[in-house]
């Protein structure tokens, strides 16, 4: 019988001493068994641990310090690729959702619901499937349609929210400032906000940040 390495990322240690319980007396993964070699409380501990044991296993929180859930997600898909990527998470954003869908996760999984699903789901998983919850899925089904941003808007939004100025953004971009504040002017609107904090909110609900975006 194949045994499996599983890794828990979590920033709270309830959360992962419930799931390691789960997972080591588990009846539904006596076939499967995963074993835990590492635990992680952050996002930055996250990638470290994944690139150290290359589990065949990680339950993911999104919402940790320091490293972002997207952000942690493409570094375990670089340096680990065979690692399934379980994201068990309280998150409703319909567009941060929407983004791990897309970005490959194999298995996605709200807190709320009973964690039975997700652990009957994991031989599916370790053995090359995928599952979403089906409350995530009607999350991101019923979600409205997200404003539709132009290349260079893209661009400029995360280049804004990474501090950069207009004369900065438009000099990255090898534009003028004036075309840079138009982007600047344009994105905002279609994203209906007229202040910074409204436009993070707004970039993370409909999951618009791009990792590279904001170094």
């Amino acid at each position: 019988m194949k045994r499996y390495t599983g890794m828990l990322a979590d920033d709270h240690k309830i959360v992962r001493m419930g799931l390691k319980s789960a997972l080591e007396q588990g009846e539904m993964l006596r076939d499967t068994p995963v074993d835990i070699v590492a635990e992680a409380e952050d996002g930055l501990q996250t990638i470290a641990q994944v690139k150290a044991h290359r589990p065949d296993l990680l339950i993911l929180d999104v919402s940790m310090p320091i490293a972002s859930g997207a952000e942690i997600v493409v570094d375990v898909q670089r340096w680990s690729p065979d690692t399934k990527i379980v994201v068990y998470s309280a998150v409703t954003s319909p567009g941060l959702l929407a983004h791990l869908i897309e970005a490959g996760v194999h298995g996605l999984f709200a807190k709320g619901s009973d964690a039975a699903g997700m652990l009957e789901a994991l031989p599916l998983i370790l053995r090359g499937g995928q599952k979403v919850d089906p409350a995530i899925l009607e999350i991101v089904r019923d979600a409205p349609t997200p404003a539709t941003l132009t290349a260079r808007e893209r661009q400029t939004l995360n280049m804004v929210l990474a501090g950069r100025t207009n004369a900065e953004v438009a000099a990255l971009m090898g534009i003028s400032p004036k075309t840079a504040e138009k982007h600047r002017a344009s994105m905002m609107a279609k994203l209906d906000v007229r202040s910074l904090s409204e436009l993070m909110a707004k970039a993370l609900q409909e999951g618009l940040i791009e990792q590279h975006g904001l170094k």
